[in-house]
Parts: C-alpha cells; sequence; structure tokens
C-alpha cells in the first residue's frame, strides 16, 4: 500500500521535510517512489510546496496521505482554474 507521508531531511534540530510517496512499510527516510512536495516547518509560517497534480494523481491510484500531510494539503491553497 502507498502512503504520502514526510521525509526528514536537514541537520539536526533544523528540520526540512520532502513529501513522498512511499510504500507503507517502508523506513521512513527510506527509497521513495517520487517526492512530491518540500515543507520547512522553520519559516514562519512554514513554508509548504505540493505539486497537487501529481498527489491527486496518486491518490487516484490508492495512495493514502498521513495525517500532518492531509492537514498541509488543507492549508495549501488550490491553483486557480485558467480562464479560456
Amino acid at each position: 500500500m502507498l502512503m504520502i507521508r514526510l521525509s526528514r531531511r536537514g541537520a539536526r534540530k533544523q528540520p526540512h521535510y520532502r513529501i513522498v510517496v512511499i510504500e507503507k512499510d517502508r523506513a521512513r527516510d527510506g527509497r521513495s517512489v517520487e517526492v512530491v512536495g518540500t515543507y520547512n516547518p522553520r519559516t514562519n509560517p512554514g513554508s509548504i510546496e505540493l505539486k497537487r497534480e501529481r498527489v491527486e494523481y496518486w491518490v487516484s491510484k490508492g495512495a493514502q496521505m498521513s495525517d500532518r500531510v492531509k492537514k498541509l494539503w488543507d492549508k495549501t491553497p488550490a491553483a486557480p482554474a485558467s480562464v479560456a
């Protein structure tokens, strides 16, 4: 089963996270299928970058979001629809 969750990067006491698609039973920082975003909690407010279309793709394929990623997903504004 695939999960969309955080993978920790950065130095000690300076966390920076990648938002990754990964097998559920792999280690937190193990080999991921795809990196779909980043999260830096050290900025005020925390900076979040997400590839929304890729996250939606993986969710449509059955990937589950972790609780924290779900909260970050809700915080990020949806891209405005292009006016044709």
